[in-house]
């Protein structure tokens, strides 16, 4: 049925009862009415489907707006509407059907008017559901002629035709996440399905919603629904919001064994008092004390800024759809690396940006005048504060989960309105979700006095750059730490992994009594740096520090380095945009030997691959790149990568190292492989290693193996018939023994290098060298952790290298120590069962 509406502003033209087949018919038969009104040029027909092609204008609850491009506004000749009423739906993006096509021709603004009245109507799903199949077009055009639909005039709560009570039985109510999987579930189905709690309603299939009722654990619900498919959706549904609950109560009863751990004492300082205690994993020792100052969550100055409301509406849709891509590819790494229950976050994420009450706000501010950006910030802001209020600690999370969301999309709007990460004038606790490598090498110590990450391991990238900074780090700390406000004062322990959030004035004072104490004890073990390692019945370890570049080693020296015990050459490829050629190698390779001058050096080749990727190097992606093509694998296939860098070396040998120096540990250059699992792979590298060295003409050096894998460690006699030397990498070492990713929050406590395991494949490497007169040198975290180098050497490790700031604590307790103690503790400790245990052995000897 076809009608013409008394006289609006503009005019409206109305069809009841369409059933156009395709979304593409559908905007024809609209433009079709327009034209037949004069409203518009014929020629806007295409430029309606050519915006459809630009960006989805599909409104939200059933309710599409095509219209034309805004540099065709030239070709409507008056300002009207055409509503298509389809009460069986069409198809119209994404799994999206419209209802209600609403094509708008628009001279100036007079489009603004009609917008307002949709975005507030869309609200209304009740009288949108009557509007859906009335056969009165007098009625859409008083719906689309009013002013405000008042949300409330639907009358009293209702459930729908079928149902089911069921009471809340997650611990911490419905929160993101199981709300994320209702949501999944309700639009598997075009049935309408709706959650009611008391008075209130939400539709199942809008996440926000849904987390607007701030449902608790014993809140009674009725979910029901109605369509062909009800039956079959509820049954659905009621599987998937029961199947959570055992998921749900595993996930609460973590988190109070964690929170009782957290209350335990540890070995090191406590407070006397009850305090918040937030614990995470000592990556950085040393005790911090001061504010907090969160990165990320800062406010963000958005102008006001008004547009013509279409290029805001695709300005909108552009941002909106580049933040999908991206929280899709999180989604995506963080369920290869972490698992699915993790990813989730991202795709929880993801839902609350795709919200159609959270686009619809945005659309009524923009309708109302204010710009893009402006209209986004405020929309998010509202609704965010709409959660916060409900006084739910787990929803109030899921505001901040929105903020950070909706920053992403503002930063999508406009580059400029990227939040900034402006340190305040005073010192303080630094806190973060995670910070970059690149992000934490630019920290200054003098002002951030300790770090604290929500993500993250103790043997990550940033870990070992805040333990090279001397800032005090706790990483792993979890979302809670994200939830604290600013200003407040904090003690920090990274050595225990611990964040004490408002302590008491005597717990302040103790801390900072106990950091005077441990600074005491530092500056002991800096005044006696320059000494040799040498245990108490006069075993000497040699002591070598892990450095990346020859401006690095004067620093390492005064810190009592004995040499570089490690070189990571691929930072050679990671801190540039391309891949330094032969020259650019030998130049970094001489420079090293000259800042040392004849101390040793052991270079280990590029060590590419795992969570060290170099993005113009073009590697293929791997579904698993920890287990792929990466050290010794990928120099083997790629000799464009090797023959250089091995070339550069001997180079270096032949122009740099002077006759009869010496061999073995304290050689001026070693070589080393990483990544090796197999005598082949030795042959074949020694072969290359021979035959550039004649080429070059550089004399013999010793050349070694990365003992990174257990496979490795396992036939470590048969590899040191071929080798000059073992390094075993401890950090690599654990995560492949334990089959724990390193970068693993959720398992981050579990990768612990002092895990027996671990020690007892240090213990076989050690004797398999044994058999062949091979030493062995430790470049992996632990070598600087003084408990773990006193386990090391009683192992039988000769060589350890470590961040510079450790070696001072390292020397100290291994001269403390006699060698035959050590022993006895590596054999008691590899008697253990698990790290814990170990750790639990840590008994200094007194200081003489």
């Amino acid at each position: 049925m076809l009608a013409s509406t008394p006289p609006l502003t503009p005019r409206v033209l109305i069809r009841t009862a369409a059933a156009p087949a395709t979304k593409e018919a559908a905007i024809r038969e609209a433009a079709q009415l327009l034209v037949a009104a004069g409203c518009i040029d014929p020629a806007y027909e295409a430029s309606m489907l050519r915006r459809e092609g630009v960006a989805n204008t599909y409104l939200g609850h059933g309710v599409v707006i095509p219209h034309g491009m805004v540099d065709d506004r030239a070709l409507v000749r008056e300002s009207g509407l055409a509503v298509l009423q389809v009460p069986g739906g069409v198809a119209w993006h994404d799994g999206q059907d419209a209802h209600l096509v609403v094509a708008i021709a628009a001279q100036s603004d007079t489009h603004i008017t009609v917008l307002r009245r949709l975005t507030r109507l869309i609200q209304d799903e009740a009288r949108l559901e009557r509007l859906r199949t009335t056969t009165e077009a007098a009625e859409i055009a008083a719906a689309l002629a009013e002013e405000a639909a008042a949300p409330g005039s639907a009358g009293p709560a209702a459930d729908l035709a079928q149902s089911f009570a069921w009471t809340i039985d997650y611990p911490t109510g419905l929160h993101a996440r199981p709300a994320s999987a209702w949501v999944e579930a309700a639009r598997a189905s075009p049935a309408r399905i709706q959650v009611r709690h008391g008075a209130e309603v939400a539709d199942a299939k809008n996440l926000i919603a849904l987390l607007r009722l701030g449902l608790r654990a014993g809140d009674a619900v009725v979910i029901s629904a109605e369509g062909d498919d009800a039956p079959a959706l509820l049954a659905r549904l009621k599987a998937t919001v029961t199947g959570l609950s055992a998921g749900e109560k595993a996930a609460a009863a973590r988190a109070a064994e964690a929170a009782a751990k957290a209350a335990a004492p540890v070995a090191g300082w406590n407070p006397a008092e009850t305090c918040q205690v937030i614990p995470g994993i000592g990556a950085s020792p040393g005790l911090a004390i001061g504010p907090i100052h969160v990165v990320g969550p800062t406010e963000v100055a958005v102008p006001d800024e008004p547009e013509p409301l279409t290029r805001g509406g695709d300005r909108l849709h552009a941002a909106l759809e580049s933040t999908a891509a991206q929280l899709r590819a999180l989604a995506d790494d963080t369920g290869r690396r972490l698992g699915q229950a993790d990813a989730g976050i991202f795709k929880a994420q993801a839902d609350l940006i795709a919200d159609t009450d959270l686009i619809t706000l945005a659309c009524q501010l923009m309708v109302e005048g204010h710009g893009v950006a402006f209209a986004w910030h405020q929309a998010v802001e509202r609704m965010a504060g709409q959660l916060s209020a409900l006084g739910n600690p787990v929803l109030a999370a899921r505001a901040a989960d929105l903020r950070d969301v909706g920053r992403r999309v503002l930063a999508q709007i406009d580059p400029a309105l990227q939040a900034g990460h402006a340190l305040p004038d005073q010192p303080c606790i630094l806190v973060s979700t995670d910070l970059a490598p690149s992000d934490t090498a630019g920290l200054d110590p003098a002002r951030v006095l300790g770090l604290a990450t929500a993500q993250g391991g103790p043997t990550s990238h940033t870990a070992i750059l805040a333990r090279t900074l001397g800032i005090p780090s706790v990483v792993a700390a979890g979302p809670g730490l994200l939830a604290l406000s600013a200003g407040r004062t904090a003690i920090l322990d990274g050595t225990t992994g611990r964040l004490y959030v408002d302590p008491s004035e005597r717990d302040l004072a103790s801390a900072q009594a106990w950091r005077e104490s441990l600074r005491a004890t530092q500056a002991a073990e800096a005044r006696e740096r320059g000494l040799p390692a040498r245990t108490r019945d006069g075993h000497a370890l040699a002591i070598g520090a892990n450095v990346n570049t020859p401006d690095q080693v004067p620093f390492a020296l005064s810190q009592g380095a004995e040499g570089v015990g490690l070189m990571r050459t691929e930072f050679l490829f990671l801190e540039r945009g391309d891949t330094p050629d032969e020259d650019d190698q030998y130049a970094t390779y001489r420079a090293m030997l000259e800042a040392l001058a004849s101390r040793p050096l052991i270079v280990r080749a590029l060590d590419i691959g795992g969570d060290k990727q170099v993005p113009h190097l073009a590697l293929p992606k791997e579904e698993n790149p920890f287990l792929g093509v990466r050290g010794a694998r990928l120099l083997l296939r790629r000799p464009d990568l090797m023959q250089p860098q091995l070339r550069a070396l001997y180079r270096a040998a032949r122009d740099g190292v002077p006759a009869g120096a010496p061999t073995g540990k304290d050689a001026p250059l070693s070589i080393m492989f990483p990544m090796i699992t197999s005598v082949p792979e030795v042959l074949a590298l020694r072969e290359a290693c021979e035959r550039i060295r004649a080429e070059i003409g550089a004399p013999q050096v010793p050349l070694g193996i990365m003992i990174e894998v257990p496979a490795a460690a396992i036939q470590a006699d048969a590899l040191a018939a071929h080798c000059d030397f073992f390094s075993i990498g401890t950090n690599d070492l654990t995560q492949y023994a334990l089959a724990i990713d390193r970068q693993n929050t959720e398992l981050a406590p579990e990768v612990d290098s002092l895990h027996p395991a671990v020690l007892r494949l240090v213990r076989m490497t050690c004797e398999g060298a044994a058999r062949h007169g091979r030493f062995v040198g430790v470049c992996g975290g632990i070598a600087g952790d003084p408990f773990g180098a006193g386990l090391l050497a009683g192992l039988g490790v000769h060589e350890l290298s470590m961040t510079p700031r450790d070696l001072p604590a390292v020397k100290a307790r291994l001269r403390a120590a006699s060698l035959a103690a050590l022993k006895a503790l590596a054999l008691e400790a590899c008697a253990q069962p698990d790290a814990a245990s170990v750790r639990a052995l840590d008994r200094p000897e007194p200081r003489r």
